[in-house]
């Protein structure tokens, strides 16, 4: 039997003891949170409520995609930035709070308050490097591909796995797939394709996961992605290296939702020899907000650019920041971005 086992044998007590003790407990994620931190949140509120029979709450910061409302359980979600004094209530009262897909408390945005003056003990599940988020238990591992895979392998590693149902399952397999841009990087161990085979004999249908994920846009949806790759990208054919914008007038033109733009930073990587991918989408609500997506093939680190250029983060292939100015200087600072390690990305 593979050994997926993360917990020392005193996490393991630490962990199943706060969970006992606690009868308010509360599961959180970040900001603008994706496949991966609503399937390992979900994931984890189902393995709570099915293993413990506890009932706990998921609080999300703000808007996830329109595409992501399938998954089970869901509509239990409660967002912080449409109901903050319901919210507040859930911190004040916890006495268990999970931090999951997250490693800096900074993460959460405008909750980052309510997190931080709640008194309760926190666990802390992710992936990302250089975690400083105080924790009771911190279970962190930046080489695993996504928090869902950490939530499974805490589950198994638990001996809670073989009772759960489908609902765990089809979130877990959501997340790793979304993190792994449907297993195509961040991807290549053995455990992974171990897990998929245990979450299958939870009679999931992986097939109809990837459509509600992957082919579940509106017809502007579609215009939109053909129009940005036709008309606003921009190719550095030396440098191996490309950006497009998304702006506010494409997004009123094009009818936008939340999620349209999902996963399209991936779409020039397909050109021969491209090396890097940047998106900058301006932000529909605040002035001077830039949204920015990295993402990179073999041993290109978008991770440093997005620290060095982009105010960000994340993972070696795969990370994200925000620039606070025009779209206009966004793009004059990606340009420098690139040029600045033009040296690695002419390199064969």
């Amino acid at each position: 039997m593979m050994n997926l086992n993360l917990l020392s044998a005193e996490q393991v007590e630490t962990l199943e003891r706060l969970i006992a003790s606690a009868e308010h407990i509360l599961i959180t994620t970040h900001s603008r949170p994706d496949g991966d931190a609503l399937g390992s949140s979900l994931g984890w509120a189902v393995y709570l409520r099915e293993h413990y029979g506890k009932e706990p709450a998921v609080v999300v910061p703000n808007g996830y995609p329109d595409f992501l409302r399938w998954l089970p359980t869901s509509e239990r979600i409660i967002r912080y930035d449409k109901h903050p004094e319901e919210v507040q209530q859930l911190f004040d009262k916890a006495q268990l709070v999970f931090c999951i897909d997250y490693n800096g408390l900074n993460r959460v945005d405008a909750m980052e308050e309510a997190l931080t003056n709640c008194a309760a003990p926190r666990v802390m599940f992710d992936h990302h490097l250089d975690p400083n988020l105080p924790a009771e238990v911190s279970v962190s591992h930046a080489d695993l591909s996504s928090a869902s895979e950490v939530v499974f392998r805490v589950v198994w590693q638990l001996g809670g796995f073989e009772e759960l149902s489908a609902k765990f399952a089809t979130s877990i397999y959501c997340g790793m797939m979304t993190d792994t841009g449907g297993f195509t990087f961040n991807s290549t161990r053995p455990e992974i394709f171990f897990i998929i085979c245990q979450l299958l004999t939870k009679h999931i249908d992986k097939d109809k996961i990837y459509r509600n994920v992957y082919n579940n846009y509106s017809q502007w949806a579609i215009r939109l992605r053909g129009y940005l790759m036709s008309q606003k990208l921009n190719v550095f054919d030396d440098l191996h290296a490309s950006y497009f914008t998304l702006t506010r007038q494409n997004i009123r033109d094009f009818h936008y939702v939340r999620g349209d733009s999902e996963g399209l930073v991936n779409e020039p990587l397909r050109i021969k020899g491209m090396k890097v991918s940047i998106s900058l989408r301006e932000d529909d609500r605040v002035d001077n907000k830039i949204w920015v997506s990295l993402r990179s093939v073999d041993d290109f680190s978008v991770e440093e650019m997005a620290k060095q250029f982009f105010n960000g983060g994340g993972h070696f292939n795969a990370s994200g920041g925000q620039l606070d100015c025009t779209m206009e200087e966004a793009e004059r600072i990606t340009r420098e971005a690139i040029h600045h390690y033009a040296d690695q990305l002419k390199g064969k």
